[in-house]
């Protein structure tokens, strides 16, 4: 007799991948209203030193479970120093660009990595990328011109950073994709954090700021707010298709717009909220095309 539940079922499987991404998200929205708060008082290189070093106590467990220091074991060092430089770059980027916008504002602009992604992998993967897709791509930077409107007064040149953060993601994931050939995920996140934490700890005998008894355990929170949503996002992506659960990251600017107005009493304009709808819509258009190649290709 079979029991009920004994084996896990695609749609099963399907929700635990939605839960895991709704908690990554949530995770990740938290991490980014705390490095806003914290960013007024301690250095960029700070705080991405904890953000990275304590993410190491949420990654121990996986990494022993996925066979620990043998899993360490790579012939790509090169491939995880040009992610991880990249990655750092990324996470420098966007760290000082919460520190200067407002929430939401800087949220937005960061979620055009993927149109960024899907422009840069023609001349770095090698993908083919058809006129719907690069027409979603134009509609969604029109979102982005929509969002930081140059020439209209209104112009923020901390608005670049976010733009290069999403830039420097997109060559992150290409060089996650690259590796993900031959390397299991929990390899490509131990390297990219420990490339991280060794960087910009080379940036605290010159930036160091000793904080209290409070903002210790707030820095401390960064590392492990930060290594528990990228591993429970690894672990969605495990469980669920890509384009059943990505939709789900945009979320990201919801949480953004409370914490903003709770915390800082930020309001969205109409301006960022439109640009906003477009780079979203584009991206979720764009996720649907590739899905649709995806599984083109897949048939025999």
């Amino acid at each position: 007799m079979t029991h009920v539940g004994t084996v896990p079922t695609a749609s099963n499987a399907a929700v635990r991948g939605i839960l895991f991404i709704s908690l990554s998200v949530l995770l990740f929205s938290c991490m980014d209203a705390l490095i806003k708060w914290l960013a007024t008082d301690y250095p960029l290189g700070q705080l991405i030193f904890f953000r990275n070093c304590f993410a190491f106590l949420p990654l121990a467990p996986f990494l022993y479970r996925a066979g620990g220091v043998a899993t360490l074991r790579t012939s790509r060092l090169g491939g995880h120093m040009v992610r991880g430089l990249a990655g750092l770059a990324a996470m420098a980027c966007t760290f000082l660009a919460f520190a200067l916008l407002p929430l939401a504002d800087a949220v937005a602009l960061t979620l055009s990595g993927p149109l960024f992604l899907t422009a840069l992998s023609v001349p770095l993967l090698g993908e083919r990328v058809g006129v719907r897709r690069w027409s979603a791509v134009v509609v969604g930077f029109a979102g982005v011109l929509v969002m930081t409107r140059p020439g209209a007064g209104v112009f923020e040149p901390a608005a670049l950073l976010a733009i290069a953060g999403a830039v420097l993601y997109a060559l992150a994931m290409i060089s996650i994709r690259r590796l993900s050939t031959t390397e299991p995920p929990t390899t490509i996140v131990f390297y990219f954090t420990l490339i991280a934490m060794i960087v910009s700890g080379f940036s605290l005998p010159f930036q160091w700021t000793t904080p209290d008894f409070v903002d210790f355990l707030l820095l401390v929170a960064l590392g492990l707010l930060g290594g528990s949503a990228q591993l429970a996002m690894t672990q969605a992506f495990r469980l669920a298709p890509v384009a059943l659960i990505a939709p789900f990251e945009y979320t990201a600017l919801i949480f953004a717009m409370g914490f903003g107005w709770l915390f800082w009493r930020d309001v969205p304009d109409v301006y960022l909220l439109a640009g906003a709808a477009l780079v979203i819509g584009s991206g979720l258009y764009i996720l649907h095309r590739e899905a649709k190649l995806r599984q083109g290709r897949a048939r025999p």
